[in-house]
């Protein structure tokens, strides 16, 4: 069932977007890799944003289409289910190359959002 609040999930998707480039800020992947306290933060935040995404449901796509929504949804269930097939390489790649992306997009979203409100 689709949310009922998108505006509320993209928030929580930018929330934890920018909680994880906050704590890789500075970070190299080896450090990074070292660094299981960060490590952590990093996986349960890209669990809610999965989590986000997930009840976004087909508005993702609707509401910021050109992302892969279905693997952002899929992998909070790899988080949580094959987290030893994760490895430190893979959430920095998500972290530096997806991320950006995807904060653009659910920003652009809720702009357009708002705008139809407004209308």
């Amino acid at each position: 069932m689709p949310s009922s609040r998108p505006a509320t999930r993209f928030l929580d998707i930018l929330d934890n977007i920018r909680r994880i480039l906050s704590d890789l800020q500075g970070m190299d992947r080896a450090a990074f890799a070292a660094d299981s306290r960060t490590r952590d933060a990093v996986e349960r935040c890209l669990e809610r944003l999965s989590e986000a995404a997930t009840r976004l449901g087909a508005q993702a796509d609707e509401l910021a289409p050109g992302l892969p929504w279905p693997a952002v949804r899929a992998f909070g269930t790899v988080l949580r289910h094959a987290y030893d097939q994760v490895g430190p390489a893979r959430i920095c790649e998500i972290a530096t190359g997806d991320l950006p992306r995807m904060a653009a997009a659910a920003e652009a979203a809720l702009q357009r959002r708002d705008k139809a409100q407004d209308s």
